[in-house]
């Protein structure tokens, strides 16, 4: 049987990086996998990923891992084997990773500490949590809710939230939206939610400002909801880039949601910047059925300004969870 030693690392939960500094190759090659990677282009990012995780980066391995397994809709020798090497360096999302593919009971890849890979992950990320690290509480979220503690997982989730942690605030107010906990009545749930959200996105949580968009648009709020709309789109969300392009191009199609008047240079600008860096299906679809409402001279104009929304940083994403299914 395979052992592994688990390296407690606490840089790997306190930043957005992991291991040691990369060279500005293998850092350029790690932001272009992880480009292709929230996209969903996964095969794009495999081969950009492996120059960073062969030069030591924890994340690139762990990504590495997630698209050779989402990609083949399954655990492959390739998902292995990242999970693996990122295991070894502590990551606990890998510990979990390779606990769902059974490694230790098939492959005979277990921990060091016994045959556990989900205790060998807590072993890893509580002490980390209890000396007060926002990001390991909520990771203690996903491994006490592996280990089939649902309460315990709760518990640190709104721990994590409490201590700033804006991954766990959009969570709670995502599950808090959809049945957790116990409130006297919907509107008060839906408050809760809300605040949630609003904490997480007054950080700059991306995701968290789109949801807070549209619930706020549930509740008729449909000014803030805007002006959060065009905050989730300068933040990356790809999304909220399309709905504040289709709301200008015709806004007679999205209701309520849009708030500022048509702009159908604007509009198509958006759209069309969408489509070439993402290939988005979506977008295609509103400008094939919106074509017609451009002149030519328009359409110029549009194509002009769709550079200045190309440029726009950071770039375009879907915002996939860290660990998902």
């Amino acid at each position: 049987m395979r052992y592994i030693g688990i390296l407690i690392l606490a840089a790997l939960l306190l930043s957005p990086t992991s291991g040691w500094a990369l060279d500005t190759e293998a850092q350029a090659a790690k932001d272009e996998g992880m480009i292709a990677y929230n996209l969903g282009f996964l095969l794009d990012a495999v081969p950009q990923l492996e120059v960073a995780a062969e030069a030591g980066d924890v994340d690139a391995m762990y990504y590495l891992g997630e698209s050779h397994r989402i990609a083949h809709m399954g655990m492959t020798r390739e998902a292995l084997e990242w999970y693996r090497r990122a295991a070894e360096q502590g990551e606990p999302y890998a510990m979990l990773r390779l606990d769902e593919g059974g490694a230790c009971r098939l492959g005979d890849v277990c921990p060091e500490s016994g045959d556990d890979w989900r205790q060998a992950a807590l072993e890893a990320t509580l002490p980390l949590a209890e000396a007060g690290d926002p990001g390991a509480m909520g990771v203690l979220f996903d491994i006490y809710s592996a280990l089939e503690q649902p309460q315990v997982a709760d518990d640190w989730l709104e721990r994590a939230g409490e201590a700033g942690d804006a991954e766990s605030q959009y969570w709670l107010g995502i599950l808090i939206g959809d049945g957790l906990g116990d409130y006297p009545d919907e509107a008060q749930r839906q408050e809760a939610a809300e605040a949630w959200l609003r904490r997480a996105a007054e950080q700059g949580h991306a995701p968290a400002m789109n949801r807070l968009s549209a619930l706020l648009s549930q509740r008729e709020r449909h000014q803030e909801a805007w002006e959060w709309r065009i905050q989730a789109s300068e933040g990356g969300h790809q999304g909220s880039r399309i709905n504040l392009g289709w709301c200008y191009l015709n806004p007679d199609e999205r209701g309520d949601i849009c708030v500022e008047g048509q702009d159908v240079v604007k509009g198509w600008a958006i759209l069309l910047a969408v489509s070439e860096e993402t290939d988005n299906r979506t977008a295609q679809r509103v400008m094939a059925r919106n074509r017609d409402r451009l002149t030519d001279e328009q359409h110029e104009q549009a194509e002009a300004l769709a550079e200045e929304w190309l440029a726009k940083e950071p770039p375009l994403s879907e915002f996939p969870p860290r660990f998902g299914f």
